[in-house]
């Protein structure tokens, strides 16, 4: 009993210490990102975002239509431009197996997509959520914009 006790604390303790890293954009890139620069009829804006700090020391994959889009860490963001009027996949990298998210999207307007880390029996596992313009808008204006790619995967 006292090993499996000392096997959780040790999982948990992964879970909430340290602070993985990825590579960044450049701030210039990143503040015009948060610009929030309504995307053409044609395009839709997609912003995946990482802000809570639970797993800071994991890094998970996101990919948009089975495309990489980059690994994430705590307090960062991408934004991607995808066709408007279509149906996406977006996927995260998860405990056991990726966690996917349909959208449909429509031309001209910004998506966001907020990815947190959750409890899982090894290690933390990752999902996304919809979010509304107005909490995306700001919990992104408080993030930095990760280097695209480099998926582990």
């Amino acid at each position: 009993m006292k090993k499996l006790f000392f096997i959780g604390l040790v999982v948990a303790g992964a879970l909430f210490s340290g602070c993985a890293t990825v590579a960044m954009e450049p701030k210039e890139i990143s503040d015009k990102a948060k610009l929030f620069d309504q995307p053409t009829q044609e395009n839709a804006g997609l912003y995946i975002y990482r802000d809570s700090i639970l797993g800071a020391a994991l890094k998970k994959d996101i990919w948009v239509d089975d495309k990489c889009v980059g690994e994430s860490a705590p307090k960062t963001f991408f934004y991607e431009v995808v066709k408007g009027g279509q149906v996406h996949k977006i996927t995260t990298e998860s405990e056991f197996s990726p966690n996917d998210m349909i959208l449909t999207t429509k031309g001209g307007k910004n998506y966001f997509v907020r990815q947190y880390i959750k409890m899982g029996a090894f290690v933390g596992g990752a999902n996304l959520e919809l979010v509304d313009e107005v909490e995306g808008k700001k919990a992104v204006s408080e993030l930095e914009m990760a280097k695209k790619g480099n998926c582990s995967k």
